[in-house]
């Protein structure tokens, strides 16, 4: 079992229109490390999501991540000061503290992927 060590797990995140959400992607923050044959490389410190030149609105409606960041107030502002609702046409929720203690709101991109950014309290 010992060469059974994982690296790294991404995720392939469907896009409805593949250059309107590079544009997205890179004004919120996450630097596009390469991009090749329909796919965007996409990360931010450890943390990188594939984006994908791909979009059925089912998957799309149904697809959410998950991003801990260590202050979920700072991203917040950082969002809504960039005005990505209206740029986009995306919706950024207000800040909640969940029960289960995090701090968190929620981002759809411009495909309707669902991102929860939170974090730990």
């Amino acid at each position: 079992m010992d060469n059974l060590n994982t690296v790294e797990i991404k995720s392939f995140v469907p896009a409805k229109d593949f250059e309107c959400s590079k544009r997205f992607y890179q004004q919120i923050g996450f630097e596009m490390a390469s991009e090749f044959d329909g796919v965007a490389y996409f990360k931010s410190g450890v943390c990188a999501f594939l984006l994908q030149d791909f979009y059925e609105p089912e998957h799309c409606k149904n697809y959410m991540m998950h991003l801990l960041v260590e202050d979920a107030k700072s991203w917040h502002e950082h969002l809504v000061k960039l005005n990505v609702s209206e740029t986009y046409d995306v919706q950024v929720t207000d800040l909640v503290e969940q029960p289960w203690g995090m701090l968190e709101f929620c981002l759809t991109d411009p495909s309707g992927v669902l991102w929860r950014i939170a974090e730990n309290q």
